[in-house]
């Protein structure tokens, strides 16, 4: 069970982007990093493909780069601020994720 899933409302604490907010857009597990929307826009010059493969879109393209989990925290939609994530064993032995500062579940 990861800590940060998509979907998930995150803050950047450290490095360039530091203070912004957005939503999960993609978890890797295995590099450890995430996609968050509006953070860490990169620009790259793409080329155009040759004809008989699908045309993607050419000249200087932006979008989101990932970044390292451990770079991002989750938002407590209840006090409005970044947590840390923990995890609750319910009665019939699932778990659930709760925010620790203020005790209320994550969805």
């Amino acid at each position: 069970m990861a800590k940060i899933k998509v979907g998930d409302t995150v803050v950047v604490i450290t490095g360039e982007g530091k203070g912004q907010r957005g939503t999960v857009q993609r978890v890797d597990a295995k590099s450890q990093r995430v996609v968050v929307s509006g953070v860490n826009l990169v620009k790259k010059a793409q080329r155009p493909v040759r004809a008989g493969r699908r045309q993607t879109q050419t000249g200087i393209i932006e979008f989101e780069a990932p970044i390292h989990i451990s770079n991002v925290m989750l938002v407590d939609s209840k006090t409005n601020e970044p947590t840390r994530v923990g995890y609750r064993v319910n009665a019939d032995g699932s778990k659930t994720r709760v925010a620790r500062k203020s005790g209320s579940d994550i969805s």
